[in-house]
């Protein structure tokens, strides 16, 4: 089932439950998703593009959560984590990170990568691989430590 699709299921359950929260972080999620189609000028994103844009609002609220801690805003901390929770529900599963580092040695063996100057060649053959399945931060912690 299409990531827009169960969205649509879980908003008309959230309005019967009065979930207020899920039923506002589904209506955020569901307006990027038409606003990157807009700009993408298509009907219907295709499911890697779903991913994008869940990947792009959860990397935002967890920046936010940081920032959040950081100032000591326990209240807005709080309801930023509850938000987090309801986006990854519609993520895929994360990869462990045995299976990461098996995909990164692999993809950096494919592209004959040498050194760190090799870098960009591999993250860019290794993120359409890991699209959704795992951070870009912890992707290129292991990228840079199987290179160097």
């Amino acid at each position: 089932m299409a990531i827009v699709e169960l969205l649509n299921q879980d908003m008309k359950q959230a309005m019967k439950d009065k979930d207020k929260v899920k039923l506002g972080v589904i209506r955020m999620v569901k307006a990027s998703m038409q606003n990157e189609a807009i700009k993408l000028q298509k009907d219907a994103l295709s499911e890697e593009e779903e991913l994008t844009v869940l990947a792009r609002e959860l990397k935002q609220r967890k920046d936010s959560l940081h920032e959040f801690k950081e100032a000591e805003r326990e209240d807005l901390v709080s309801k930023l984590e509850d938000e987090i929770n309801i986006i990854q529900a519609y993520m895929p599963e994360q990869l462990s990170d045995e299976e990461l580092e098996k995909i990164v040695v692999q993809t950096i063996e494919e592209v004959q990568a040498q050194s760190k100057k090799d870098m960009g060649k591999v993250m860019s053959a290794l993120m359409p691989k890991v699209k959704g399945k795992a951070e870009g931060s912890r992707v290129n912690q292991l990228v840079q430590k199987n290179l160097s």
